[in-house]
């Protein structure tokens, strides 16, 4: 990339949450409901001491993708790591169910979710599970009409019950600063040993959790660079192709054969991964 190009690209990583809803919607058709004037946070947090945020860390825009209805929902990664608790979960739940309900009603409503977060908020843990379990049920109801697009880009990476989210959209899109595993580096670290897992060793994580692996092990559809732009030619490009013949949690057993190849008693390279994940499969 040349210094002129450089110049020109917007990052997408260093936009807050609104602004990355507001750039991947059609230009004039931003509009936010449930904005923070609302004043729907956490009635949880306060009780044990932790400054709310009005949000509640989630935003929610509709508007036009590609001139489309969408529903953009974004996670704020700098408010509590971008945790789920009961009403961030029930915001992005029920926009889902309302984008479905469109589409039953014959609004071809689309939506894509941006994924910054660790997972469920431990201060809500109960409530958040549940919330996010009915985050769940919604991508997969709304993805029978419509693609459900996620988009992971940096820096706080996608885990938890969020994970499963992700990997229960049509399309999933990365960029190299991304990581998506189900369990984060620290946890595993802590579970399994450092020597299964340094969670200080940043080259490691992201070799084997990064955008750019996952992209290569076919767990992510699309791998972009950190540009506005980019990212966003990406989700339309995906959106212009449909829903594909089988989901990838619809393709389990081609995801089982692969792991099966995957020999847990020693630690695999990165590059034997992608290979294991670029085999094609007999179903």
């Amino acid at each position: 990339m040349d210094t002129q190009e450089l110049l020109e690209r917007e990052s997408f990583i260093e936009l807050d949450a609104r602004s990355r809803a507001k750039k991947l919607l059609d230009a004039g058709t931003f509009r936010e409901l449930l904005d923070p004037f609302e004043r729907v946070s956490s009635p949880w947090l306060a009780r044990q001491g932790i400054v709310t945020q009005a949000d509640d860390g989630t935003v929610v825009a509709k508007g036009e993708i590609d001139g489309q209805p969408a529903v953009v929902l974004g996670i704020d990664g700098g408010f509590q790591g971008g945790s789920m608790g009961e009403v961030s979960a029930a915001k992005i739940a029920g926009s889902l169910e309302l984008a479905a309900e469109d589409n039953r009603n014959g609004i071809p409503t689309r939506a894509v979710i941006l994924f910054e977060t660790g997972g469920v908020r431990l201060q809500e843990a109960n409530l958040g599970l549940a919330a996010i379990a009915e985050i769940h049920a919604a991508i997969v109801d709304l993805r029978r009409y419509q693609p459900v697009i996620g988009i992971t880009a940096g820096p706080i990476g996608c885990y938890g019950g969020m994970s499963i989210a992700a990997a229960l959209c049509t399309y999933l899109i990365a960029t190299r600063e991304a990581r998506l595993g189900l369990n984060g580096p620290a946890v595993i670290e802590q579970e399994a040993g450092i020597a299964e897992f340094d969670s200080r060793d940043r080259p490691m994580i992201w070799s084997f959790t990064g955008g750019e692996q996952r992209y290569r092990t076919g767990l992510v559809d699309a791998y972009a660079g950190d540009d506005t732009g980019a990212i966003r030619a990406a989700m339309i490009e995906r959106f212009r192709a449909g829903r594909p013949d089988a989901c990838r949690s619809e393709r389990v057993e081609e995801f089982l054969q692969r792991l099966s190849e995957v020999d847990a008693h020693a630690q695999p390279t990165p590059q034997q991964v992608a290979a294991i994940y670029a085999k094609e499969f007999l179903s």
